[in-house]
């Protein structure tokens, strides 16, 4: 009778077998692109003639996990972001709202406009735009289940760890190294939490699993292989390009 209670518990809390959960998606594309060497931003530039962004958002549009879409830019770009919108007729944006000093900043100016309804939160990197319907599921449907899931991407090269001087150290045990990726997926009061709680304290974390596991909550680690790349310089066009193209030849 009592462990049939604890899973009732961990159902209400963690969401079992539901997957209809309001799902707010917070896509941060606030990055000034100093990387690119570009006059444009990662965000407003094509890959195979659309805009970075556009492609983001198009596959939080087709999940169908998906509820709502805050998008983060840079206030300058509004009038640009207001055009892709009305390009691609996106359904799901709620509001456009500017970016913060940090990313941590960004994505907490998003989350002050989740929909009251929110139940789970969805932040990804704008410049993130290989993700797929189906890698945004997958990580739903982790996080739904433990509460807190983020899409990553198994170490292939061997792991080294460097002493202050750039030498080596030791190795690291590359079975157990991942590569962060977003979406990062987590119940919203969990996140909301984690979030003013690092503002308070002053914590500075480069991804929103940090915040979370900081208060001992644990995330489990969906691998989503490593197509998932993120747009940072010059060369990852080519190589989304080349992503693409492979896509298309092979029907996905």
């Amino acid at each position: 009778m009592k462990e049939k209670k604890k899973i009732s518990i961990f159902k209400k809390l963690f969401g079992g077998e539901r997957d209809d959960y309001f799902n707010s998606a917070i896509i941060v594309a606030a990055g000034s692109g100093s990387r690119m060497k570009s006059d444009k931003t990662k965000q407003l530039m094509d890959i195979c003639g659309v805009p970075v962004l556009a492609r983001t958002v198009q596959q939080f549009e087709d999940c169908k996990h998906i509820s709502e879409i805050i998008l983060v830019c840079r206030k300058e770009e509004f009038d640009d972001i207001a055009s892709i919108i009305k390009t691609y007729k996106f359904k799901k944006i709620t509001h456009v709202v500017s970016g913060g000093s940090t990313r941590q900043q960004s994505v907490m100016n998003g989350l002050s406009r989740v929909d009251k309804k929110s139940e789970f939160v969805s932040i990804h990197d704008g410049a993130r735009c290989l993700v797929t319907p189906e890698m945004i599921s997958e990580v739903c449907k982790a996080a739904y289940r433990f509460g807190s899931a983020t899409a990553s991407a198994q170490a292939k090269d061997t792991m080294k760890i460097a002493d202050n001087g750039g030498f080596i150290k030791s190795d690291a045990d590359r079975s157990t190294m991942r590569h962060a990726q977003t979406p990062q997926i987590f119940k919203t009061d969990i996140y909301r939490a984690a979030s003013y709680s690092a503002k308070e304290d002053g914590f500075e974390a480069t991804d929103d699993n940090s915040l979370v596991s900081r208060l001992g909550f644990k995330v489990f680690l969906c691998d989503t292989g490593h197509e998932n790349i993120k747009i940072t310089t010059p060369e990852d066009i080519r190589i989304a390009e080349g992503i693409l193209k492979f896509r298309q030849e092979n029907g996905k």
